[in-house]
């Protein structure tokens, strides 16, 4: 779980070379899982997506069940939980639930206590995303008592960190810093690094509410150097996004430098072909631009982003965001 992006793509194409010999469904489904994570995680998501796509396609439940003792978890399991994040980034916010409560469903029938933690800790994120933060805190909370439980501290740790991360959304911002803070140095007594950029904008967040801008600059920077550093690129978009949303928070904001950051995480978001975090960032620029004046570009900005969605409408998310259309039509 110390993710290194470049060593990961070398063992995940060696994986899929392997495969590719044997010609049997095992080898192929464990190749294409692990190259979908390796993909999603290095920002290509939609690569990331097909590779999840596969490993399920590979899946029989009567052959495969059985395998989840050897390889951490059910491996249908992993692909779906996985493939809810890489959904829910790419626009589909309705897909993206559908494949955490399949997940999490699929591992409560299988009642492995690896893939029970995992479910719900990896697709409580997908829900946070959503805005489902209850369904979120009450998946973390099972995941954490369990993990405690089999004394995977690895995964209690990873649980606790993201009831942080929710904490950090929902404006609970001294119990966020405080268990992010405590969670992340757990987590990191592993030497996983994985997800770290994420909890750190998080937690960046969470110090901004409080005005302590100065810890929340340094998360921002770590996170940033982390990313550059291990090629972990997928939340990336969001890190900027962030840090844009922090500078204009600051005692003396810079809107140029705020307008810079929201650029960059627009950009990487069209790069990779993220959908959620672009219009994420489209809206935080569009904001900056209003309160500036400039109406009209905030509504040329924010218009194609808003108007490519298809679904996630009921969730109420996308429709919160679409106020700045409405006003400026």
């Amino acid at each position: 779980m110390a993710f290194n992006g470049d060593a990961m793509r070398e063992v995940a194409a060696e994986l899929l070379t392997l495969a590719e010999k044997q010609r049997a469904t095992v080898p192929f489904m464990l190749a294409h899982r692990s190259a979908g994570l390796n993909r999603l995680c290095m920002g290509d998501i939609a690569q990331g997506r097909a590779h999840f796509d596969r490993a399920l396609a590979f899946y029989d439940p009567v052959e495969h069940r059985a395998l989840a003792t050897r390889f951490g978890q059910d491996a249908r399991v992993a692909a779906l939980s996985y493939r809810s994040l890489a959904l829910w980034m790419l626009g589909y916010p309705d897909a993206a639930l559908a494949d955490a409560n399949e997940a999490v469903g699929s591992g409560r029938e299988i009642d492995h206590a690896a893939t029970l933690i995992y479910a719900p800790t990896i697709t409580a994120f997908s829900h946070a995303l959503c805005g489902n933060y209850t369904t979120a805190n009450a998946q973390l909370y099972e995941a954490v008592a369990l993990a405690d439980q089999k004394g995977a501290l690895f995964w209690k740790a990873t649980g606790m960190v993201l009831t942080g991360c929710v904490s950090a959304v929902i404006s609970k911002a001294s119990e966020a810093v405080q268990m992010i803070t405590s969670a992340l140095a757990a987590f990191r007594s592993t030497g996983a690094t994985l997800w770290v950029p994420a909890y750190l904008s998080h937690l960046a967040r969470a110090n901004a509410d409080l005005r302590q801008l100065e810890d929340s600059w340094r998360c921002i920077d770590e996170a940033l150097t982390m990313i550059k550093k291990s090629k972990e690129s997928w939340y990336e978009a969001e890190v900027n996004r962030n840090a844009g949303e922090i500078e204009l928070e600051s005692p003396e904001p810079d809107a140029e430098k705020a307008e810079a950051y929201f650029d960059r995480a627009m950009a990487v978001a069209r790069q990779q072909q993220a959908k959620s975090w672009e219009l994420r960032a489209a809206m935080s620029m569009a904001r900056l631009w209003r309160d500036q004046g400039k109406r009209q570009q905030a509504h040329d900005l924010l218009t194609p982003v808003y108007g490519w969605f298809t679904e996630g409408f009921d969730m109420g998310r996308i429709e919160r965001l679409s106020g700045i259309v409405r006003r400026n039509s």
